[in-house]
């Protein structure tokens, strides 16, 4: 299977009204949230907090680009 026969599964699958309406969820939102949140917690821990008000800056572009809310 070529990357070709991969995209074309992959834009019917995203295509299907089941499954946009399972990524708009509620469930989906959340899941979301906890994933941006887990992960800007592990960037700031890393950073030590040096850089806290941009990582927070770059989770809320993330959340209103992927999140429904």
């Amino acid at each position: 299977m070529g990357i070709e026969d991969l995209t074309a599964k992959a834009k019917e699958f995203l295509g299907d009204s089941r499954v946009s309406e399972a990524l708009q969820s509620e469930q989906a939102e959340n899941a979301s949230d906890k994933l941006l949140e887990s992960v800007a917690d592990a960037a700031n821990k890393v950073t030590g907090g040096k850089f806290e008000d941009q990582i927070e800056s770059a989770r809320e572009s993330a959340d209103k680009a992927i999140g429904n809310e």
